[in-house]
């Protein structure tokens, strides 16, 4: 009997200093958690995940992390993808206000319009836009004038016209695969197509709306066209493996708007370095959340371009690139898939 008084009064005694043990752990998890829900919080909402703004968010974040937000230590980061959806997107930038976010981090033009539907009053930062006036996101680029300011990765269909006429100068017509949906490739395009006219080219449109019609599109220009170009569409860059199939089997030299998209089997641009661009929204982020106000802060348009180009997408369709252009360009095609 002693024996076993003696094992229960020890069960006992362990069974009370696991639940003062308990206690202390959940205490100490309180405050962790209360501590996480103190810190300031960022939303960021993606249109899609490709190449290019996949390069501009996770430069964003470590652009971020160099300021000192860093996230899970000075700043919780919540980053939604839509996966292409507008209504995806209205869904995320609701939850974000609901949740009273200390900013949003808006990647591409329909995010941004998202964003500033669901709140005139979280500041927003966004990247790549390439017409935010367009867009009617800001008043005009030196003077935002509202809750919203960012980053433009405005092209210039002119420059990547010129760059075709020099690898390519036979060029009397010229195909456009894009997205009507997106405000940033029919500004784009109506600047090619005002620029084409001037050199005698005619512009052959290929319209989409979703990734679905993308193969259609590029098989209608086939035989039609003697070359073919992209803005930095993203329903088109999330699609670019479709495009390059179509058109490297039919020898169309392909110009496009990013650099992301050549590494993805474009021929050659002269367009933005979206690593820079990710940084300079990340400084502009950073900017905000120590207290700077984005009606008055100007949107950054990244002036300095480059030329980009794949020279295994030039051998597969035939094209000798001109030694002055190759010497000056960065060769992506090591980073082709």
């Amino acid at each position: 009997m002693k024996k076993r008084a003696l094992t229960v009064l020890l069960v006992i005694v362990l069974t009370v200093a696991a639940v003062f043990t308990g206690c202390g752990d959940k205490s100490t998890s309180g405050e962790g958690d209360q501590a996480k829900k103190d810190l300031p919080t960022i939303g960021i909402v993606q249109i899609v995940e490709h190449p290019s703004l996949d390069t501009i968010r996770e430069n964003i974040t470590a652009q971020l992390e160099e300021e000192g937000f860093v996230d899970g230590k000075t700043v919780t980061i919540d980053y939604k993808n839509a996966q292409g959806d507008t209504n995806n997107l209205k869904t995320i930038c609701q939850s974000f206000t609901a949740n009273n976010v200390d900013l949003i981090i808006a990647i591409a033009t329909p995010s941004a319009q998202a964003a500033l539907g669901e709140t005139t009053d979280i500041p927003i930062v966004f990247s790549a836009v390439t017409d935010p006036i367009a867009a009617e996101l800001v008043d005009s680029l030196e003077k935002p004038g509202g809750n919203i300011t960012g980053t433009s990765d405005a092209v210039s269909a002119t420059k990547i016209l010129d760059l075709a006429l020099q690898i390519t100068p036979d060029i009397k017509k010229i195909g456009a695969i894009y997205s009507t949906g997106e405000i940033n490739s029919v500004s784009v395009i109506k600047e090619l197509k005002e620029y084409a006219k001037t050199k005698g080219i005619e512009v052959v449109e290929a319209t989409i709306m979703n990734s679905s019609e993308i193969q259609q599109a590029a098989q209608s220009l086939v035989g039609k066209v003697d070359a073919v170009f992209s803005p930095i569409d993203n329903t088109v860059a999330s699609s670019m493996p479709t495009i390059v199939d179509v058109l490297n089997k039919a020898k169309l030299p392909y110009y496009v708007a990013a650099d992301s998209m050549v590494a993805d089997g474009g021929l050659a641009t002269d367009g933005v370095n979206y690593e820079a661009l990710g940084k300079a929204t990340g400084t502009m982020a950073a900017d905000v959340l120590k207290g700077a106000d984005t009606a008055t802060m100007p949107v950054q348009i990244m002036s300095d371009t480059q030329v980009y180009i794949n020279k295994k997408t030039a051998k597969e369709i035939g094209i000798k690139i001109p030694t002055n252009i190759v010497k000056k360009a960065t060769d992506l095609s090591e980073k082709q898939k």
